[in-house]
C-alpha cells in the first residue's frame, strides 16, 4: 500500500493540505507534486471548501526539487498555475525551512504566514542552475532589489526579512503561528464564495500573465541548465557534501 504524501483535514470549510514526506524534507518529487495537484483539484470541485491551507510535517516546508525522483519538466509550472487559478484562496502556513523550488510554491499561494524560526534561501545558483520557473509567481510579488540579492547570492534569510520583502504576508515572530492565522481564516470563512473567487481573480491576473507569456521559455531554460555540466558538478558536490570547484 502506497503511503499518502499529502495529508488532508477540514475544519469549518478550511481544507488543510499537509506535505507529508519529512524523510525527503518534502522535496518536490514526481509523486508528491502529482498528489498535491490532485488534492487541489478535489478542493476546487468541492463546494464545501471555502479556502485551503498548505502546510507541512517535519521541520521543512519544502527543500525544492527532489533530485532522486524529479517531476516531469511541465509538472512544477502546472502545479504553481493550479494554485494561482484555484477559485479559492490558498494560504501557506510555514513552520520550518523553505528552499529553492519550495519558494515557488510559497510564491504561488495567495497569502503566506511563517513562524519566527522559519528560514528561506534561493539555493539554485550554488548548484549550477537558476530559479527559472519559480520566478514566475515571485517576480510580480517580491521586492525587486531584495529578490536580486537573494537569488544571486543564495544567502539564507529569516521570516522577518521574508515579510519585509513581500515573500510572506506576515512573520509570527515570537508568537504562535496558529494564533496569527486564526483571524485570517475567520475572515475567509465570512466571505461570500463567489466574491472571494472573483477577488482572487483580480489579484492574480498579473501573475498569471507571466505564466501565459513565459512559462514555456522558463521550463526550457530550467531543463537545459539541469542538463548542463555546472548542474552535474553542483549536484554531485551537494550530495557529497563538498564545495563545487567554482567556489573561491
Amino acid at each position: 500500500m502506497t503511503t499518502a504524501l499529502v495529508g488532508r483535514n477540514r475544519v469549518r470549510g478550511v481544507e488543510t493540505l499537509s506535505l507529508d514526506s519529512p524523510a525527503t524534507r518534502n522535496a518536490l518529487s514526481r509523486a508528491l507534486v502529482s498528489e498535491l495537484a490532485d488534492a487541489l483539484g478535489a478542493c476546487e470541485k468541492d463546494d464545501d471548501v471555502r479556502a485551503v491551507v498548505l502546510t507541512h510535517t517535519g521541520n521543512t516546508f519544502s527543500a525544492g526539487a527532489d533530485l532522486k525522483d524529479p517531476p516531469p519538466p511541465h509538472a512544477v509550472p502546472a502545479l504553481l498555475r493550479r494554485i494561482l487559478e484555484l477559485r479559492k484562496p490558498v494560504v501557506a502556513r510555514v513552520a520550518g525551512h523553505v528552499r529553492a523550488g519550495g519558494l515557488g510554491v510559497l510564491g504561488a499561494c495567495d497569502l503566506a504566514f511563517a513562524s519566527g524560526t522559519a528560514t528561506f534561501a534561493f539555493t539554485e545558483v550554488r548548484i549550477g542552475v537558476a530559479p527559472a520557473v519559480i520566478s514566475l509567481p515571485l517576480l510580480p510579488r517580491v521586492d525587486p532589489r531584495a529578490l536580486s540579492r537573494y537569488c544571486l547570492t543564495g544567502e539564507t534569510f529569516g521570516a522577518a526579512e521574508a515579510a519585509r520583502i513581500g515573500l510572506v504576508t506576515q512573520s509570527a515572530g515570537d508568537g504562535d503561528l496558529d494564533e496569527v492565522l486564526a483571524p485570517v481564516l475567520d475572515g475567509l470563512r465570512r466571505a461570500a464564495p463567489t466574491a472571494l473567487a472573483r477577488t482572487k481573480e483580480l489579484l492574480t491576473a498579473k501573475v498569471l500573465e507571466a505564466f501565459v507569456e513565459d512559462a514555456g521559455e522558463m521550463t526550457r531554460l530550467s531543463a537545459s541548465l539541469f542538463a548542463g555540466p555546472d548542474a552535474r558538478e553542483g549536484l554531485t558536490a551537494f550530495l557529497e557534501r563538498r564545495d563545487p570547484p567554482w567556489v573561491l
